[in-house]
């Protein structure tokens, strides 16, 4: 029996938060996690966007903790050594519908109380950011793209920092009381706790149905992204997204520059059945391309390197409102049992907000003794990439597989693949990397690095190639030899 003081079912940008937050007190904090590292799931699967707040319905907690996650987000960033930039953002229009819809948005924005933000027109647009196309638009300054992968993996690695342990492979199969205590099944191992805090995602339904609260129904809806060759970042600077139209699921299909220099096309919005249905559709490719040309005539197929998707954990069925509001409560059926349902955009951007929400209803300041030795920030692995040149030398110097170019794309060394390997989280699959160095993230796709970086995952773990996985324990890379 694995016994912790608090478990948190789902190690995302959100549970991984608030295991952070919560890591501040004198508690024993666990994470159950499915899969093979934290930002697997939706977390790492968005438009990497720090969100206004003012797409949001006023006087939702999706819009108190929306603002509240973009006025602090920056420095959040900072203190987990997560990339950031603020970038601004346009939401442009082109007829009568489009501007009712950027006056909504703009009156819903003053609502919630965003700040700077103003209707411009065609002639400010150009000006803003002139490969854009619109007749008008609404202006949002304070919204940032960030790195979604560093930011969950940095929050992880922060909590475990501060003592919180994470469990990773390990999907929650049941949940039942035992003289006030919760008893998991998890990943083959037994837990018990005295608080359990469900963080699941796309599973938080079946997690709360699992313990006895059946009121819940999450509808999961994919969104299609593809990611464009980091030349097109000098025709983009900022995100540019359509009016919302109700009814979709999503914001619409919007061109957005991630901070590591790519662009974004995407996303789509198709409810799905399955939870697991990332498989992509030629007919959806074709629209994403069609739609960011309306608002980026200079967008070409030739500019697309690959493509991912995502899948948001919906409220509302399709063709309701765009969004529910989130669900963060006290369970009414199943007595110390904290849910968080329907945590979608902009649950990335309010995750703070939300894990101090969580709090709050533990009343956590008297049920657990603040911890002296609490560390508030935190700092991940120096890649190479990012040293000046002086620092690349002495660390070849000290280091001669700092030498070892192993992606020439986004300039990866041996050394940073073997750093990423040896994270304190214990993942070791590709993704893992991945996530952690941009390795394959480069104009190839890793058409040049992969095959070294299995080379060096054999090595450094003492693995066979069959013993090595992409993503998740389903994804083996090699079945065998060929003869």
């Amino acid at each position: 029996m694995n016994k912790h003081d608090v478990i948190i079912i789902g190690g995302g940008a959100v549970g991984s938060a608030i295991a952070w937050r919560l890591s501040r007190y004198d508690a024993d904090i666990a994470v159950l996690e499915k899969n093979h590292d934290v930002a697997m799931g939706t977390s790492g699967k968005n438009s990497a966007v720090a969100h206004a707040g003012f797409n949001n319905k006023p006087g939702s907690l999706m819009a108190e903790l929306c603002v509240k996650g973009n006025e602090g987000f920056e420095k959040l960033c900072a203190d987990l050594d997560v990339p950031y930039k603020k970038t601004g953002k346009l939401v442009v229009g082109f007829d009568d519908t489009d501007k009712a819809g950027v006056e909504e948005i703009l009156e819903n924005g003053r609502k919630n109380h965003c700040k700077g933000l103003r209707a411009i027109d065609k002639e400010q647009i150009r000006e803003l950011e002139p490969s854009a196309r619109g007749e008008f638009a609404l202006y949002s300054p304070n919204t940032a793209v960030m790195n979604p992968f560093l930011y969950n993996i940095h929050l992880a690695e922060a909590a475990l920092g501060n003592g919180v342990t994470y469990y990773l492979e390990s999907g929650v199969t049941s949940i039942r009381k035992a003289g006030g205590s919760f008893i998991l099944e998890a990943g083959g191992k037994t837990f018990s706790c005295d608080i359990l805090i469900n963080a699941a995602g796309l599973y938080a339904d079946e997690v709360a149905a699992m313990a006895g609260d059946t009121g819940y129904k999450i509808y999961p809806c994919r969104g299609q992204y593809y990611i464009l060759d980091k030349k097109v970042s000098s025709f983009l600077h900022m995100p540019v997204y359509p009016v919302p139209r109700k009814g979709l699921g999503g914001l619409g299909v919007h061109l957005t520059p991630t901070i590591d220099g790519n662009v974004l096309i995407g996303p789509s919005a198709e409810y799905v059945d399955d939870k697991e249905e990332y498989s992509t559709t030629a007919e959806v490719a074709r629209q994403l391309l069609s739609e960011a040309g309306t608002l980026m005539p200079s967008v070409s197929g030739r500019d697309i390197i690959g493509g991912f998707n995502g899948i948001r954990a919906k409220l509302v069925a399709k063709g309701q409102e765009n969004y529910g509001d989130f669900i963060i409560e006290k369970s009414a059926k199943v007595e110390n049992m904290i849910q968080l349902v329907g945590i979608e955009s902009p649950g990335l951007t309010s995750s703070a907000p939300i894990a101090d929400y969580v709090l709050e209803l533990l009343d956590a300041d008297r049920r657990f003794t603040r911890r002296k030795d609490y560390k508030a920030t935190y700092r991940g692995q120096r890649l190479f990439r990012d040293m000046s040149r002086e620092e690349q030398n002495r660390m070849i110097a000290e280091d001669p597989r700092y030498g070892q170019m192993i992606c020439r794309c986004e300039n990866v060394t041996k050394a940073d693949v073997i750093r990423a390997l040896e994270n304190p989280l214990g993942a070791r699959s590709v993704i893992s990397v991945k996530n952690r160095v941009r390795a394959m993230m480069g104009r190839c796709q890793g058409g040049h690095c992969f095959a070294r970086i299995v080379e060096i995952m054999e090595e450094e773990l003492n693995a066979s190639p069959e013993e090595l996985i992409y993503r998740t324990e389903g994804d083996r890379l090699f079945m065998g030899d060929l003869k």
